[in-house]
């Protein structure tokens, strides 16, 4: 640690002490906002000051950091690519506002350098000196939740992070830009064929462009084409646990009924595990806006939303690992085996199954060679970051297409919402289509269906039929967006357990009815309601055959299904099982209250 230390006690930041540094970032997106006297007096109490000099490093990119700072006087610049070519600030902060984001909390590598720019003093906490402090204060813990996603969201407009370098026509290069996407980690990517930077970097590293896509951070680390896992570990997302206990709870899938059913588990002692496949929120992590979210009257981003309830199940103990792809579920010795795409396995005494549904492919000719480069299955601040300037295109007329016509409206010109329907009352909210004939840069077709894409390395028209007249006419766009209905992950549930016609996953009454009728009578009760027909494995969310396709049923769901795993686990232990129902552990710290 820089400097000189002195003990807690220090004082809080004087008045006025914001105006000693003139070239500090203003704080008009309320991501850098500065501490009042009443709570630097409070981590004062707890922190220990430094002092430190120009040059000095507090936090170094691609490094976990595990300590949380406070500028008391001075000031710190951030900075992308510290002693670099390619060094870029990219922000600066004075007294009372403190240093880090999102990555801090998470325990991800950090995406900048925190290096002293005008010398002064610091405080500095330990991690669990913060979740110590906001567990009882929990106004300071949402200044640092707010402060942090917003933090992450500008890194993420930035393009700031590590990048990606290849071919748009590459399906490796289409994987890792939709994991990064996906999980909301700042990169930016450098296409192969189009971005001058792409050569001059391949130079640099002495490597062709046969063996991109590369994943370069800094002028120090290159992956050659990594899995997503290599790239998940290199962040520092959190993996598999090395050893196989037997757990209370395994959560299969991470969207907003995994997320609830986290939280809910491990805030009632329950040993859980989740495991996701792709990355945290599943569709709804990909919304742009969810406007109708239970608690959030000005409307939530998928991502936060998402983040929002990963650190809150963190909070209560709960482990969450990307990614980790479900292949097999199978009964053993009274529990339950997962075993994943690597070949690793997680075995626990129930299974809440919340995988969800994925957005179904647009099958129309053209249209392949284009994905993830022009066509897109999200929209998200990556994608739309590419629509300032021309028309695109968006194919659905559910909520998730509404959603993402109004948010696209924002940076593109004009935006066609493309519907085979007569109407959008059919599967739309009114709130939605109240918006959308509102919006002056919203065309909506009817009766309209998209037959081809046109286009070379990117996509330059579509052609439409109109099912009223049978005329074919191109609409000249240069994005488009699908949303045409979801199909359920549950392939690797076949023959497992019971799936309906569609592959929704059965339960309560259904489910027993396609079970043999001892299954039920060895348990001496009925399937439960959100039960399979595999006892002690639930489902809830969108993967379950009649459920409601929206967040907050899915989020009910999530929280529904662990009442039933203790009323599972009771009935168990109260028959004769092996296992008590269920045991408590001490809840491990949380970072906020």
């Amino acid at each position: 640690m820089p400097g000189d230390e002195t003990r807690p006690g220090a004082a809080p930041v004087p008045d006025g002490a914001e105006e000693s540094v003139p070239f500090e970032t203003p704080d008009i997106y309320g991501a850098y906002p500065r501490l009042s006297d009443d709570q630097m007096a409070r981590l004062a109490q707890h922190g220990w000051r430094h002092v430190v000099d120009a040059g000095d490093v507090l936090i170094r990119e691609g490094e976990r950091c595990e300590t949380f700072y406070v500028v008391l006087s001075g000031s710190v610049a951030i900075v992308e690519g510290y002693g670099t070519p390619d060094e870029h600030l990219l922000r600066v902060h004075g007294p009372g506002r403190f240093i880090g984001e999102l990555g801090l909390l998470n325990g991800q590598v950090a995406f900048y350098t925190a290096v002293v720019r005008d010398p002064g003093e610091i405080l500095a906490l330990s991690m669990d000196q913060l979740r110590d402090l906001v567990t009882r204060d929990s106004i300071l813990g949402d200044v640092v939740l707010r402060a942090c996603l917003g933090r992450r969201a500008l890194l993420v407009g930035q393009g700031a992070g590590f990048r990606i370098i290849g071919s748009r026509y590459s399906p490796d290069t289409r994987r890792l830009r939709e994991f990064a996407a996906r999980n909301r980690l700042p990169h930016r990517w450098i296409d192969l064929e189009t971005d001058e930077e792409a050569e001059a970097l391949l130079r640099r590293f002495a490597v062709g462009p046969e063996q991109t896509p590369l994943v370069i951070w800094r002028d120090t680390t290159l992956l050659r084409n990594p899995s997503n896992a290599e790239l998940a570990r290199f962040i520092g997302l959190p993996s598999l646990p090395s050893s196989n206990g037997h757990g209370d709870l395994l959560i299969v899938g991470s969207g907003p009924a995994g997320l609830a059913a986290a939280v809910n588990a491990a805030s009632e002692g329950l040993g859980t595990t989740v495991v996701e496949a792709m990355a945290t929120g599943g569709q709804a992590g990909t919304s742009s806006r969810i406007d109708n979210c239970f608690g959030f009257p000005s409307g939530v981003s998928g991502a936060e939303l998402t983040e929002r309830a990963v650190l809150q199940a963190g909070k209560f103990g709960a482990r969450i690992s990307v990614p980790a792809e479900a292949a097999r579920l199978e009964p053993r010795g009274g529990h339950y085996a997962v075993r994943f795409a690597d070949g690793s396995e997680i075995t626990a005494r129930t299974v809440v199954l919340a995988t969800g549904a994925r957005y179904r492919r647009l099958h129309v000719p053209g249209i392949e060679p284009l994905e993830g480069a022009s066509v897109h299955y999200s929209a998200t601040l990556y994608e739309a970051q590419q629509c300032r300037t021309d028309p695109v295109a968006v194919v659905g007329g559910g909520n998730s297409a509404g959603q993402a016509v109004l948010f696209l409206a924002g940076y593109a010109p004009q935006v066609y919402l493309l519907v085979r329907g007569p109407s959008l009352e059919a599967h739309m909210s009114r709130y939605l289509i109240d918006q959308i004939e509102r919006h002056a840069r919203v065309r909506v077709l009817l009766h309209t269906e998209m037959t081809e894409a046109l286009g070379g390395k990117a996509l330059e028209a579509v052609t439409v039929v109109d099912h009223r007249t049978g005329e074919h006419r191109h609409l000249a766009v240069r994005a488009l967006f699908v949303f045409t209905g979801a199909d359920p992950h549950t392939e690797w549930l076949s023959g497992a357990l019971a799936l309906d016609a569609r592959g929704y996953v059965l339960t309560g009454a259904e489910a027993q009815a396609c079970s043999v009728p001892e299954l039920w009578q060895s348990q001496g009760r009925d399937c439960l309601t959100l039960e399979t027909s595999l006892p002690g494995v639930f489902a809830a969310g969108d993967v379950r055959s009649g459920s409601v396709k929206r967040v907050a049923s899915a989020v009910g769901e999530g929280a529904m299904s662990i009442h039933f795993v203790h009323r599972y686990l009771g009935h168990t232990a109260a028959h004769g099982g092996t296992d008590s129902s269920p045991y408590t552990r001490p809840k491990e710290s949380a970072w906020l209250a």
